[in-house]
This record gives C-alpha cells, sequence and structure tokens, in this order.
C-alpha cells in the first residue's frame, strides 16, 4: 500500500476521508455551474460574487474565532455542512418553483457556503491530528484529505462534461447538498472519543486577539511566514485565472465540449486540471517531508507561473486545438498545488503550538480571502481596460516573482525534524 493510503487503515480517517471526498466532489460541480452561470449573466462582473465570496469568508474567519474555539471540532464541522446543505435545498426549491435563479439567491448560497467553510476548515486542522497516532503519519494525512479536492477538481467537473445537456443545472446544487450530508454524517460516524475541550482561558478570547495569536504564530516561523504574507496574492492571481479569465475566454472564443456545451468545455479544463492535481498529490504525499521543502514550495509556483502564461498561447492556437491547449496548461499548473500546500499544511501542524494551529488557520484564510476579495474585485475593470490576456500575465507574474523571492531568500533554510 502506498504510504499516503496507510493513514486508512484507521477507522476514523476512512471515515472522514470518504465524506470529504463526497462533499468536495459536489464543491467542484457547484462551483464549476456557479461560475459559468454568473459569467453567463453578468460576464466580466461575475467577479464581483467571487469577492461577495471571499469577503464573507474574511468577515467570519475574523468573527468566528471566539466562538469556535468554545466548540468541539466535530460539532463545528457537523453543524457547518448541516448548514450548507440546507440553503443549497431551499435554493433548489425555489428554483423549481419559480422556474429560474436570481443573483440574489446565488449571494445567499454564496454567503452560507463562505461561512461554512470558515468554521470547517479551522476545525478541521485541530481534529486532524487527533485523528491519526503517529506523527510520522501526519504528511500522508494531509496529502489524503489534501487529495479529496483535488480528485474533485477531476471528477466534478468531468460529471459536468458528461451530464451538463442530460441534467437541469439546478440539479447540480442538489448533488452537492447530498454531498454535505454525507460529510456530516462522516463525521457523526467518527465518534466522541475524539472530541476536544478547548481551554476555557481560549473560550472568552476577543476576535482581534484570536487573530493577532494566528499571525504572530505563524511569523514566528520564517518559512510560514513568508507563504502567510504571499498567499492573497497568490491565492487571487489563481482564482482570477482560472475562475475568472477562462470560462470568458471560452465564451468569447465560442470552445465547447461534449454537446456543443460552452460549460462542459470549462468543466473539461477544471477536470484536466484535477488529474494531475491528484496524481501530483499522490506521488508528494508518499513521500517524507524534505529538510528543504522551499525548493519544492517555490518550484511549484514556478511552475504555475508558466502554465498561466501558456493558458494565453493556448488561446491563440487554431480553434480545433484551443480546448485541448487549454486542457494541457491547466494540467501543467495543477502540479504546483501539492508541491506547496502538504508542506505548508504539515510545518503548520507540527511547527505551532496545538493550541495555535485553528487561530493559524482563520489567520491564513483571512490573508488568502482579503487578497481574493481585492483581486475580484480590481479585476473586472483591468479586463475591460487591457483585455484577458494581459490580466493573465499579470497572474502569471504574480507566480514567478513569488518563487523567485522565495528561492533567493530561503536558499539556505533547512527545515530541522
Amino acid at each position: 500500500m502506498p504510504r499516503i493510503f496507510t493513514p486508512l487503515r484507521g477507522r476514523p480517517m476512512a471515515l472522514l476521508w470518504s465524506g470529504l471526498s463526497l462533499s468536495a466532489i459536489g464543491d467542484q460541480l457547484y462551483a464549476v455551474a456557479l461560475t459559468w452561470i454568473a459569467v453567463g449573466v453578468l460576464g466580466a462582473r461575475a467577479g464581483y460574487l467571487a469577492a461577495l465570496q471571499s469577503g464573507v469568508v474574511l468577515l467570519a474567519v475574523l468573527g468566528v474565532g471566539r466562538w469556535a474555539d468554545r466548540w468541539d471540532a466535530r460539532t463545528g464541522m457537523i453543524g457547518a455542512d448541516l448548514a450548507r446543505a440546507a440553503i443549497l435545498v431551499v435554493i433548489v426549491a425555489a428554483w423549481m418553483i419559480s422556474g429560474a435563479v436570481g443573483v440574489p439567491q446565488l449571494a445567499a448560497a454564496v454567503i452560507v457556503l463562505a461561512l461554512g467553510q470558515a468554521i470547517f476548515r479551522p476545525a478541521l486542522q485541530t481534529l486532524l491530528p487527533r485523528l491519526v497516532e503517529e506523527r510520522a503519519l501526519l504528511p500522508a494525512a494531509n496529502a489524503l484529505l489534501d487529495a479529496t479536492e483535488r480528485s474533485a477538481r477531476l471528477l466534478g467537473p468531468g460529471l459536468i462534461g458528461l451530464l451538463a445537456g442530460l441534467i437541469p443545472v439546478m440539479h447540480f446544487l442538489s448533488l452537492d447538498a447530498l454531498s454535505f450530508l454525507a460529510s456530516a454524517l462522516a463525521v457523526v460516524l467518527i465518534g466522541r472519543r475524539y472530541s476536544n475541550t478547548p481551554p476555557q482561558a481560549r473560550a472568552a478570547e476577543p476576535v482581534l486577539a484570536n487573530i493577532v495569536r494566528g499571525v504572530r504564530a505563524t511569523l514566528a516561523h520564517r518559512l510560514l511566514g513568508f507563504v502567510f504574507l504571499t498567499c492573497g496574492l497568490i491565492n487571487g492571481a489563481w482564482y482570477a485565472a482560472f475562475y475568472l479569465v477562462v470560462p470568458i475566454l471560452i465564451r468569447r472564443l465560442g470552445v465547447t465540449g461534449p454537446g456543443h456545451s460552452g460549460m462542459a468545455a470549462f468543466g473539461l479544463v477544471i477536470s484536466a486540471y484535477g488529474l494531475t492535481n491528484l496524481a501530483a498529490n499522490l506521488v508528494i504525499g508518499s513521500r517524507p517531508m524534505p529538510i528543504r521543502p522551499q525548493r519544492q514550495m517555490f518550484g511549484g509556483d514556478l511552475l504555475m507561473g508558466i502554465s498561466i502564461l501558456l493558458l494565453i498561447a493556448a488561446a491563440r492556437l487554431p480553434a480545433g486545438w484551443i480546448l485541448p491547449g487549454l486542457m494541457a496548461a491547466a494540467a501543467l499548473g495543477a502540479i504546483s498545488g501539492p508541491m506547496g500546500d502538504i508542506p505548508v499544511a504539515v510545518l503548520r501542524q507540527t511547527r505551532l503550538d496545538p493550541a495555535d494551529v485553528a487561530a493559524a488557520m482563520r489567520a491564513y484564510m483571512a490573508m488568502a480571502n482579503g487578497g481574493l476579495l481585492i483581486a475580484m474585485l480590481a479585476v473586472p475593470s483591468l479586463i475591460s481596460a487591457f483585455g484577458l490576456a494581459a490580466v493573465l500575465a499579470l497572474c502569471a507574474g504574480v507566480f514567478l516573482v513569488t518563487a523567485a523571492v522565495g528561492l533567493a531568500r530561503f536558499a539556505g533554510w533547512v527545515e530541522l525534524a
């Protein structure tokens, strides 16, 4: 058995992974469908819907820390899943009754799903080390859970490519609701023995103090601190390239996939991303933590920058080659994700005080979503002023500069075991 699957020998990890896998596939169905609907209705202004999502996550991360640390991690995760399932069921029911869905309904879904994410992800970071009996298996466990999102980017958009002409768009939201219910059930079945009792001294911690504690804990580790300070730019550039510019590009160029569907073409691009994203995750997650993780991490940023430049080149290919070119460029860039995400997760869980891990994760989410918020507010205007190719070049530049600075700054860094 490859090392990455070793944690699955424990029942709690097997349950958690199976539930999160279904939930992640549902999320990708929702993300691709929502992006396509929004771009069709709003054009480049669809970025403002993504800005709303990142803004809600940012505010929620800043606000929920004071209360979320009082909860058992399992309770918070179950509640977040149930709330997200409920809002999707309500929206699908309203859509079936009225025959259409409007921006207000989509905004409501974005808000509730963003709130759920802000609660779920830090709780998951807190729960995971308690489910892994051997500390040496943490890299594999992180890679395994990271694979839920990466496999979903293959399977979810791939299903859209196959089903886009067969089922109504609304029922991609129905499938997402079912996936959240499956995730909640999996967390319930893990059992109370893995519950935690947060320290009472931290329960009354003010919101600002909670975030500041997470920032200080992260910045105390130089490499984690650099990743923290740059994650907003990186996250904004990645989302703008793949979830705003690419679907607009596909619409403008008239690119279609199975069933002559533009949404199917977009789904295939994201699915190609998911294919190599998952493969890289399985390879990197099966390897021990490198003593110089920065080379792998910033090498990934360099690869992503090159990938985004190749998106520009793909758009200039003959009509029949544009979709394969976009898919190939996305597949290349996807390798970069696990190269950075897995080492960062392991460093956060092993180098920080366990009591600070959730606060550090919230601080990271706040920075990442703050960057995404700024990017999505700015990019629609940048597209109007300079065009899609220029915005893609700017996004590529963010990754390339971050890689160059990181490799230079941490050239001699050695991460002690």
